[in-house]
């Protein structure tokens, strides 16, 4: 038998597992003490429901996924829209750090999922769909590599790429709340600068008096307008034979628009903006993991967990000796690194929701919210492409796909 969840019944569904994470992690102290996002753990439970009740009833159940879909836009778009380049050239250097890390990190993580194919006698090339092509690249990365090893003769590749991309997913917004945690209880870290963070009456005002209806109607206008010019953009990059993400132009878009309105001295609501960020940020992770199907994971699920551990293994231990370290060992450093798990295991919105999860309970860090989303938005997928050229390019891998 087969349900669809329709977008409106899809949000009420979403919007409630979110609740129920929230409760769920006050409940049970170690969730809360180990800053798991509430998104993660609420639509974590309502998967594993939706999937025991599509075992026991025999239903297949789908997902109108349009919503989320926009959500992802909006986030990104949101995400632009804060990134000033005063801003951004002060992180400039951290930016570039941080870039060559995850790189590093790449090549690291494929590495080790060839190391797992051959000693588990399979193809090497698999090696690489339980690597970055499933884990820092996510679903969509790992669908469209699938099938170009599908068409090279590498059976059951995409299968495999989902797999992975889901149990990433899932690990990276769970380790990486615990590795902040502990890197800032160790180390005993604050967040700097708080104080001088608010300097005039208008920032006082932006921070807590309520936000008014028309900045709330201006930046939700500044955001649909971010969205459609970006898609434009989209479609003659397309008719020129370019072809770049949804998400990438409509935040190209804001950090286009969010410039020019502070070089022309036009207020965009800040506080409205970090609403719209976090809303579009929480609903779409928790719609990400409920739609997941765990049925179709359960064939090969030992070896899936046994290849998960060696992986999380190996960025937990990169995170916390390698990145925090190298980003200065500060409280910015942990926000990173909590960011940092996220998107090597599952994806930018993962990130991001691990470090709301740090910051929530800590303080901001306005440095790791400005470096990590640039470097999951803008580079990785690139440098992952070209790190994946290389390998498919080595001996072992008999001529790649």
């Amino acid at each position: 038998m087969n349900y669809t969840v329709e977008g409106i019944d899809f949000l009420i569904l979403s919007i409630i597992a979110v609740f129920a994470g929230a409760f769920i992690n006050n409940v049970i102290p170690i969730l809360k003490r180990n800053n798991i996002p509430e998104a993660v753990t609420g639509g974590l439970l309502f998967s594993l429901v939706i999937g025991v009740l599509s075992n026991q009833w025999s239903l297949d159940i789908e997902f109108d996924m349009r919503l989320r879909d926009i959500l992802l836009l909006v986030f990104f778009t949101t995400v632009g829209l804060t990134a000033k380049f005063r801003l951004l050239l002060a992180g400039g250097k951290s930016l570039v750090i941080l870039l060559l890390i995850a790189m590093t990190f790449l090549i690291l993580q494929n590495a080790t999922g060839v190391l797992i194919a051959t000693t588990f006698g399979g193809d090497p090339a698999y090696g690489l769909f339980v690597g970055s092509i499933s884990l820092a690249g996510g679903h969509g990365t790992a669908i469209a590599w699938g099938a170009e090893a599908a068409k090279a003769g590498l059976e059951h590749a995409e299968a495999l790429g989902i797999t992975f991309a889901t149990f990433g997913l899932i690990m990276g917004g769970i380790i990486g709340g615990p590795i902040a945690g502990r890197l800032i209880k160790a180390n005993k870290l604050m967040p700097e600068g708080e104080i001088d963070t608010i300097k005039t009456v208008s920032e006082v005002k932006e921070l807590y008096y309520p936000t008014k209806l028309e900045d709330i109607l201006k930046t939700v206008l500044i955001i649909a307008v971010c969205i459609q010019a970006g898609d434009l953009v989209n479609r003659f990059l397309f008719s020129t034979g370019v072809l770049l993400p949804g998400f990438l132009t409509a935040m190209l878009m804001a950090i286009s628009i969010t410039n020019g309105a502070e070089l022309f001295k036009f207020k965009i609501s800040e506080r409205a903006v970090s609403v719209a960020n976090n809303l579009s940020l929480q609903i779409f992770l928790v719609m990400s993991l409920i739609s997941m199907q765990f049925a179709a994971l359960s064939g090969g699920v030992l070896l899936a967990v046994i290849v998960m551990c060696i992986q999380v293994t190996l960025i937990t231990l990169f995170t916390m000796w390698v990145v925090f370290r190298v980003m200065g060992r500060d409280y910015d450093a942990a926000v990173m690194a909590s960011g940092f798990a996220g998107l090597g295991l599952g994806a930018t919105p993962v990130a991001i929701g691990n470090m709301n999860a740090i910051t929530k309970r800590f303080g901001p860090s306005p440095k790791a919210f400005l470096v990590v989303p640039l470097v999951g938005a803008f580079f990785i997928d690139i440098a992952n492409a070209l790190i994946l050229k290389i390998f498919l390019a080595l001996p072992i891998m008999g001529g790649g796909f």
